[in-house]
């Protein structure tokens, strides 16, 4: 394995962490971040004056001498797949895709094959400069197997650690398009006795909760008030369907991004997705609102009917503003079509 070394001062006033202060003083160009100088610490690859140190919370003085020894990116154990891609936007430093429903984002025990990173290997090659010292894609953002829609995925540490601070801050827009049962609205008086929430101006669903882990199915989310991980979701009414009005088209828009997010905070709010298998995406309309032929389709429908339809970001390395729409797929633009059609 090939390595290069890094070396700097610690300069004025230095943070009372080590890696804290190498974090502050590393070369900008050098693109580490302060998870992976934490991981260099602790492998023995910092040199302080010429001594090694492993406790990231050690202290060091200002003019200390700083050694870094990095390995050279190595090969991905991932094997790449000749998976084709939707490559919405490209450059050296990272790569847009939308992806399909169906296709995991990261191999896993139950998915070691056939996901985004298998393809976006095979696709970028040589491109992939080296995120955390491996040629592989980095992952700073996922969507759930059966939702399809856009996705940023950095080529390079310096994207990587961009991308990554970026959705930490919240600073990213990311807007989804999905299906619910029911009508989300600020009249309706039992959505003002959920707990979590409010509605603010332009009819606006405002989801405020906690969410962990479901103590009994490890698959799921639960909702919380004390405890777990901050989540806000905000939805938006655009289109009723049926008559009554049964299914709805929403519009939803994160302020934080938990593990199925929209999912779990609109099956909370008694709007659950059409089609979630997890949240209870099969409820019975009725018996009249729409054509047997629609209520058909809407038993049948798959999957969750929920696409990330927009994305927005600071590019992490030229810091222009970029922006991406994807289209409905297809199965989910059949099915509004379909919810659209008039009874007969």
């Amino acid at each position: 394995m090939s390595t290069r070394q890094i070396e700097f001062y610690i300069a004025d006033d230095p943070p009372p962490r080590l890696d804290k202060a190498l974090s502050r003083d590393v070369p900008p160009e050098e693109n580490l971040s302060r998870t992976r100088l934490g991981k260099l610490i602790e492998e023995g690859a910092v040199r302080i004056n010429g001594s090694e140190v492993r406790d990231p919370k050690a202290k060091v003085s200002a003019e200390a001498v700083v050694v870094i020894t990095v390995a050279e990116a190595e090969d991905s154990h991932i094997g790449p797949e000749d998976i084709p891609l939707d490559v919405v936007y490209e450059d050296a430093d990272l790569i847009v895709v939308n992806k399909p429903a169906g296709m995991v984002v990261h191999p896993a025990p139950g998915s070691p094959s056939g996901t985004l990173v298998n393809a976006l290997l095979h696709h970028c090659g040589d491109d992939l400069s080296g995120v955390g010292g491996v040629k592989r894609p980095g992952i700073v953002h996922r969507i759930d197997k059966e939702t399809s829609g856009l996705l940023v995925v950095a080529k390079s540490d310096a994207a990587h650690h961009g991308l990554a601070t970026q959705f930490e801050a919240h600073s990213v827009e990311r807007y989804y398009r999905a299906v619910c049962y029911g009508v989300p609205d600020a009249n309706d008086p039992r959505l003002r006795g959920v707990k979590g929430v409010s509605f603010e101006p332009g009819n606006v669903m405002r989801l405020t909760t906690q969410l962990a882990r479901h103590k009994t199915d490890r698959q799921k989310q639960a909702v919380l008030f004390h405890g777990g991980r901050h989540a806000v979701t905000r939805a938006r009414l655009v289109e009723t369907f049926g008559a009554p009005a049964g299914l709805a088209l929403i519009e939803c828009w994160l302020e934080t991004g938990r593990t199925h997010q929209i999912r779990v905070h609109m099956a909370h709010a008694g709007h659950g997705l059409l089609g979630d298998p997890v949240y209870g995406g099969k409820r019975k309309l009725a018996a009249k609102a729409f054509s047997a032929e629609t209520a058909e389709l809407v038993r049948a429908f798959p999957r969750q009917a929920l696409h990330a339809a927009v994305l927005g970001f600071e590019h992490p390395v030229s810091g222009e503003n970029l922006r991406f729409e994807a289209d409905l797929p297809a199965d989910m633009e059949n099915l509004i079509e379909q919810l659209r059609k008039p009874l007969s």
